[in-house]
């Protein structure tokens, strides 16, 4: 593996991870509403406590920037040294991996370890939604991402 490709494949696992928090604080927290950053600790009962947490989702969402700000300058760091536009297969593996990554350590961390919030606090928890969290959203998905970066290259393809 060339010096660029770990370079992409790097960008490839950052962006996955940025996406991936973009996607449980856009769809979780934001749409759905299940839970914000620190409702399990601060329940969102007032409008004091539900701006403590909407601070926290927003601290929350700049740390996912900074993933994905990395992986696109990676990316674009290997692209000026000259490597080759990584394969569609391959790099969409490398998305779902870092997503899969995200949900792994950030369900482990913040619903398990820490009980900031859990997957489904609002209204009231519900523990099946953690680990199916963690199943499907967490290992699932980096099986996902790993078979289609395998498959990509066992192919030695680019599609």
């Amino acid at each position: 593996m060339t010096h660029h490709s770990k370079q992409t494949r790097t960008a490839g696992i950052l962006l996955g991870v940025g996406l991936g928090g973009f996607v449980d604080g856009i769809a979780l927290h934001q749409i759905a509403q299940w839970h914000n950053m620190l409702s399990a600790k601060v329940p969102p009962t007032t409008m004091d406590t539900m701006m403590l947490n909407m601070r926290a989702d927003g601290w929350f969402h700049a740390a996912v920037f900074m993933f994905t700000l990395a992986g696109v300058l990676l990316l674009y760091r290997a692209a000026r040294q000259g490597a080759h536009f990584p394969p569609g297969r391959w790099f969409i593996g490398l998305l779902i991996i870092g997503w899969g990554t995200f949900n792994l350590v950030e369900g482990v961390i913040n619903h398990h370890l820490l009980q900031l919030h859990h997957v489904r606090d609002i209204p009231v928890h519900l523990p099946a939604y953690d680990y199916a969290f963690l199943l499907i959203g967490g290992f699932g998905l980096i099986a996902l991402g790993w078979l289609l970066a395998r498959e990509q290259n066992e192919l030695g393809t680019d599609q």
